[in-house]
């Protein structure tokens, strides 16, 4: 645990305070039962003495009595210490993970084939100037009503995110996960059991009037779907295909991403989310991978696939794999999925067990992002587009398109 906070870069010092409030939590309880018995023996004791021998015996009751109380509380004080730090350790970084920050990640493999648009005659737009083009996406209107990194999609472009979400929805249901429509809103314990309270807490929108949190993704309600339950060992896997608005502060992104709908305060996103048994963790890791990498290829983009390095992970996390698509007017890859192996933190956290026999214990869980909207529709656009503005539709979408094979210019 030592080796995996340093490998975060997160306090090692966290272990050992955590060790030792563990340490008085279980030595105040073993006090306080011990109080216990010689007090229930000391009970039973009154009532057959008489005399100086009961006074004594009455006297000792009470202080008995006040050294329990004094145990009782110093057993809840260290429970709640030792709670408390450990809703700030991250989960166990897999050994496999690179060791680093944001830059150190391991690419694993690359697909598909970035074109070449000087060859082509043309300097591609950017994804902003194709939705105005098509009269897809207004920022501008958006930024007066709710302020900046809001925005509309109008016209194609609702049409296309509508596309999008069906199509996602569809992979899933076909792949066998159990399409929901998830709550925005969820209550702090839900929050706090995910994970997304420690680090991660400052992109956290929170009404304090509700005590609610709006979520970031609908991870958070797919994890705690099954908080406080016993599943049984036969119905694993569990599979979840979550759609919801997502809410995301973007706390430390000023300056970053600041043009167009690459980097914003809502959007919608299709989400797969698993319960397995802990063994089966890392396989169903590599197929969620897989059905992230089977949708974009559906899309046609060109994207590579990367290990995330430990310190860039999420408390969540034991590993991460993003898919990266290729944005031309950036000259680079930007993360479009994303999917984790949680193993058993969220599960141990929300008090989700799985029976199989006699025994019950913790199960582990995953998520995968299989569409984010607007990041998706940047990279279709700026993809597929052509030389008059007008934009090529993948054929995945164009049955939920009514047919509709390009995206044409409504605005020169």
């Amino acid at each position: 645990m030592r080796a995996s906070q340093r490998a975060r870069g997160e306090d090692v010092a966290l272990v050992d305070s955590l060790l030792s409030a563990d340490e008085r939590r279980r030595s105040s309880g073993v006090r306080f039962d011990e109080l216990r018995a010689e007090q229930k023996a000391l009970g039973k004791l009154i009532p057959k003495a008489s005399g100086d021998e009961k006074a004594e015996l009455l006297k000792k009751a009470g202080q008995l009595a006040a050294d329990v109380k004094a145990a009782d509380a110093e057993r809840d004080a260290a429970a709640s210490e030792t709670q408390e730090l450990l809703q700030k350790l991250g989960n166990l970084v897999h050994p496999d993970v690179p060791v680093g920050g944001e830059e150190d990640f391991v690419t694993l493999e690359t697909h598909g084939t970035i074109r070449d648009f000087t060859a082509e005659g043309f300097e591609p737009r950017d994804h902003l100037e194709l939705g105005q083009i098509l009269g897809a996406i207004d920022v501008e209107r958006g930024a007066k009503v709710s302020g900046s990194r809001f925005y509309f999609l109008t016209g194609v472009g609702a049409l296309l995110e509508l596309a999008l979400v069906n199509a996602a929805m569809a992979q899933a249901t076909a792949a066998g996960f159990t399409p929901m429509l998830t709550p925005a809103l969820v209550r702090p314990q839900s929050m706090a059991g995910t994970g997304f309270l420690g680090q991660a807490a400052q992109d956290v929108y929170h009404l304090a009037d509700d005590d609610l949190y709006l979520v970031g993704t609908s991870e958070v309600p797919l994890a705690a779907y099954h908080m406080d339950e016993i599943l049984d060992a036969e119905k694993l896997p569990l599979r979840y295909a979550g759609f919801s608005p997502c809410f995301r502060r973007e706390a430390g992104s000023h300056g970053k991403d600041t043009r167009g709908i690459f980097r914003v305060h809502q959007f919608d996103k299709v989400e797969m989310f698993s319960y397995v048994a802990p063994e089966d963790s890392q396989a169903e890791h590599q197929r969620l991978l897989e059905w992230e990498k089977q949708w974009l290829t559906s899309l046609e983009l060109p994207y590579r696939v990367i290990d995330v390095a430990s310190a860039d992970l999420g408390a969540s996390a034991s590993r991460k794999f993003d898919c990266e698509a290729w944005i031309p007017t950036q000259g680079k890859y930007r993360e479009l999925t994303s999917t984790s192996d949680c193993t058993e933190f969220q599960s141990r956290r929300l008090s989700i067990r799985v029976r199989e026999g006699k025994q019950v214990r913790p199960l582990a869980t995953l998520n995968g992002t299989l569409c984010a909207v607007p990041r998706t529709i940047v990279a279709i656009l700026e993809n597929h587009q052509q030389a008059d503005g007008s934009v090529r539709v993948p054929e995945v979408l164009r049955p939920y398109l009514g047919g509709r094979e390009v995206l044409e210019p409504v605005a020169k």
